[in-house]
């Protein structure tokens, strides 16, 4: 059954004629009159029957069985369709996964716009793992190139040590100034990994006193006396009235902070206008 042809049931039910019907569809009386056969010839018998001159038309025990059965249908297709147009202009929802620094400086604004722009149902998962998976997720966030998934890079985020005020003298600290000196650090995961093979291909050994995934456990540690820091800019979200930060001598290569998604797969519309608010966003920066 064509969905026309329940739409022409309905409509001809409805308006008790077959001309009221074809006014209120846009049709030909004549087309109406066809669809309405070849609805008949699809469920196999009269859906109407024609008493003929103004009386109007009844349904038949058929035709209310299809009828019942058919508004249904239509009321799915309408639902369906409404769904789509919904979905393009950019409702919905989308998975996002992150990790902290993103969570607390770019994401905010992001989710703040998205939402002002459309009802949509943001959902973030943050995790602190050395190599993330696209799957299950429209998005994902991580600082270096994630295996097997299409990306974009969105930020190159450069690292500066962070230490108490007074510590060093202004300026560039020179990279063999670490060696020994007691530090806090994150794990040794992700891009942390690679600093940590810059300094022992340098010669230089700091001593790891103490190493947390939290951003502000670092800083916290800092600000107490424990240690210095070398962190990415993008992680020092806390002010710093007692702290200072120094470029490094010779400059470690900044982390590159990549937006990935599963392999050869289409983006929604939102996916989209996230990865489109990111890179304003991170423009701001």
């Amino acid at each position: 059954m064509d969905l026309r042809h329940l739409a022409t049931l309905d409509a001809v039910a409805t308006e008790g004629t077959f001309g009221r019907a074809a006014d209120r569809l846009g049709y030909t009386q004549s087309a109406v009159s066809q669809q309405v056969a070849a609805l008949e010839k699809a469920v196999g018998g009269a859906v109407f029957d024609r008493p003929g001159g103004p009386k109007p038309v009844r349904l038949t025990p058929l035709g209310e069985v299809v009828l019942a059965h058919g508004r249904e249908l239509l009321a799915r297709a309408a639902a369906t369709e409404d769904a789509v147009e919904r979905f393009k202009a950019g409702e919905g929802r989308v998975d996002i996964g992150t990790f902290q620094s993103v969570t607390n400086v770019i994401l905010p604004a992001v989710v703040r716009r998205l939402l002002a722009e459309h009802p949509a149902d943001v959902r973030l998962f943050e995790e602190e793992t050395d190599q993330p998976s696209a799957d299950g997720l429209d998005l994902v966030f991580f600082d270096g190139r994630v295996r097997d998934a299409d990306q974009i890079k969105i930020l190159d985020d450069p690292y500066v040590l962070v230490s108490r005020r007074g510590q060093f003298p202004q300026g560039p600290v020179p990279l063999h100034a670490l060696h020994g000196t007691p530090m806090v650090a994150q794990p040794p995961i992700c891009d942390q990994a690679r600093v940590e093979r810059v300094y022992a291909d340098a010669g230089v050994a700091p001593l790891i006193v103490f190493r947390t995934a939290d951003n502000r456990g670092v800083i916290s540690m800092v600000r107490a006396g424990m240690g210095v820091a070398v962190m990415p800019k993008l992680a020092l979200d806390l002010p710093s009235d007692d702290l200072s930060t120094h470029d490094l001598d010779p400059a470690l290569t900044p982390r590159e902070i990549y937006l990935a998604w599963q392999a050869n797969r289409t983006l929604s519309p939102l996916a989209q206008r996230v990865i489109e608010l990111t890179q304003q966003v991170v423009k701001s920066l």
